[in-house]
């Protein structure tokens, strides 16, 4: 406080002159107000209470300084002088008022009004985090297949040689583990993000994340490495602007925008681009109405040098566009019933053939190289991309340096239904459904598309002798989970809840790349059940226990059982 009791007892001693009553007339003063006036500034945190006590003795001592200096004037006052007998209440409470108002001002100003106050710039700062400890166990069947081909590491480390002296399927192509269990794998997340109000409509947020690399799916990183130091990504940045309450406008990476479920969308997953949001309560009627729209930029290719055109290719941007309309009904205080529809069009993913090329090496570049998709997980139907004539006539010397592309188009329909419920005081019941069908999906147009059932790389069908027949896929997927517990949130100490579920996603129901990558280790073409439980030990912290079993739904066998146990914070 150092100089404040100083300046504060000499205003608190002018009150105590202002409220005594009459000037120079009243010889004791009342004071009630200064009083009330102090202890106001106790409760509000300006003034200790030992402070106030001193600096009422200080304020009295002074005041009756100042009465017997008035006394002694009126003493001396002179013919001619004007003695002010009676001061009237509301003046008395306008000074009083002003007093108040200055030493607040003065006192916020130099932030010793509440010691534990900061800046205006700090409290529109809001810090946020979690983190995440887990054991994770992958368990596969011994009777998998163990041809099953990584295309994301195929066109990663690509192009590939397909052929190498007219012998097919050369040895550089990578192969998924199918087989050997993975047990005891410690993995880490962690996230810390900052927001900033910058005004009452606009904000702004920067997030970072873990991530052993930079999928957009996963921000789980794994252990070890001879203890070597992780990554940080950067996971969000994005500025918002609120036209009104219940409308916002994004733009930048930011959070999925959707009414969604891990069936389509991961729950890390981060959205490039611009939405648009709403979530309006209908006046009067227990009804919201919500939904959105965006555009989200998923690559911009374009084909490297190549000597035959003799500068880069031109510009072949990919994008999703989405739309999104829903509802959610409070039945009564017991029952609520949510359910959106949506339809995601994906734009210039599908890969495309290139017209006819010769490669002497894996440095050179046919025309539709950017179409091949820069991110997979597993699941959809691919074809090789390149047109490939033999430069020499010997079959020794061919090669087919090869990317891989989707053969489907996606335009996706999504509709999800939710339907809560309290079975009795404490627990509450959550069922819930979620339908995905990709419409643009036709096997002909896929084959048409490949250049015919010899360059089909997965998903095809073939006879004893290795002849192509067809494409073994499908356009739907769908997952329907039961949940129970006294806090589904698991945000309270004490809060439990339990699920289970089970999803049937076909191949080409959904690009592979954009889902939950712990269900049969992310993809489509995937089917199984899972199960789990969670207890929140205190506030924001809780423990998690999750076990899914999948296998394929056509083609290769591929049974995989993954276990997961982990500890969560929240702040």
């Amino acid at each position: 406080m150092k100089s404040h009791p100083t300046r504060l007892a000499c205003a608190v001693a002018l009150a105590l002159s202002c409220a005594a009553g009459p000037l120079l007339a009243q010889p004791a003063p009342s004071q009630n107000a200064t009083i009330n006036l102090i202890r106001l500034l106790v409760e509000q945190g300006v003034l200790k209470p030992e402070q106030a006590e001193a600096l009422v003795a200080q304020a009295e001592a002074e005041a009756v300084q100042a009465r017997d200096i008035g006394a002694a004037g009126a003493a001396q006052a002179q013919p001619g002088d004007v003695r002010v007998t009676y001061i009237p209440e509301t003046v008395r409470d306008e000074i009083r008022n002003e007093v108040k108002a200055d030493v607040m001002a003065q006192a916020q100003a130099e932030n010793w009004a509440a010691p534990n106050t900061f800046p205006d710039w700090a409290s529109r700062i809001t810090v946020e985090g979690d983190v995440r400890v887990r054991n994770e166990s992958r368990l596969f069947d011994g009777g998998n297949s163990n041809e099953i081909i990584n295309f994301n590491k195929w066109n990663e480390n690509g192009p590939i040689p397909t052929v190498v002296g007219n012998e097919p399927y050369g040895l550089a192509i990578p192969y998924l583990n199918t087989r050997q269990d993975r047990r005891n794998q410690w993995r880490v997340r962690a996230r810390l993000g900052i927001k900033a109000h910058l005004s009452d409509q606009w904000e702004a947020g920067i997030r970072l994340a873990s991530g052993s690399d930079d999928n957009p799916v996963s921000t789980t990183d794994t252990l070890g490495n001879s203890m070597g130091k992780k990554n940080l990504w950067l996971d969000q940045v994005y500025l918002r602007y609120r036209p009104m309450d219940w409308a916002t406008i994004t733009a930048g990476r930011a959070a999925n925008p959707f009414d969604s479920t891990d069936l389509l969308w991961s729950n890390d997953l981060n959205f490039d681009g611009i939405s648009a949001a709403f979530n309006k309560p209908l006046s009067g009627r227990p009804v919201t109405l919500f939904g959105g729209l965006g555009a989200y930029a998923l690559d911009y290719s374009s084909n490297p040098w190549s000597n035959d055109e003799w500068g880069e290719g031109k510009s072949e941007n990919k994008w999703l566009f989405g739309a999104q309309i829903g509802a959610e009904w409070r039945i009564n205080p017991r029952n609520s019933l949510r359910g959106s529809l949506a339809y995601y069009h994906f734009d210039n993913i599908t890969g495309q053939r290139s017209s006819a090329c010769t490669v002497y090496s894996a440095s050179d570049v046919c025309d539709t190289d950017w179409s091949r998709p820069s991110f997979m997980q597993k699941g959809n139907t691919l074809f090789l991309l390149r047109d490939i004539r033999q430069w020499s006539a010997d079959p020794a010397d061919w090669n087919e340096w090869q990317y891989v592309g989707l053969a489907s188009e996606f335009n996706l329909l999504d509709v999800n239904l939710r339907w809560d419920t309290r079975i009795m005081d404490g627990l509450n019941l959550r069922l819930a459904g979620n339908y995905v069908r990709n419409l643009a999906y036709d096997e002909d147009k896929m084959i048409g598309r490949a250049g015919g059932l010899y360059n089909i790389a997965s998903n095809g069908t073939y006879t004893a002798d290795g002849v192509p027949t067809g494409v073994e896929s499908g356009p739907n997927a769908w997952m329907v989970q039961a949940t129970v517990g006294n806090g589904l949130g698991l945000i309270n100490k004490g809060d439990w809840m339990a699920f289970a579920g089970y999803k049937y996603i076909e191949p080409d129901a959904m690009p592979d790349g954009y889902n939950d990558s712990s269900f049969h280790l992310g993809g489509t073409n995937a089917r199984g059940y899972f199960i789990g439980a969670g207890y929140a030990f205190e506030k924001n912290v809780y423990g998690q226990l999750r076990w899914s079993s999948s296998k394929e739904v056509y083609g290769a066998p591929l049974s995989i059982d993954v276990l997961q146990l982990e500890l969560n914070a929240r702040f």
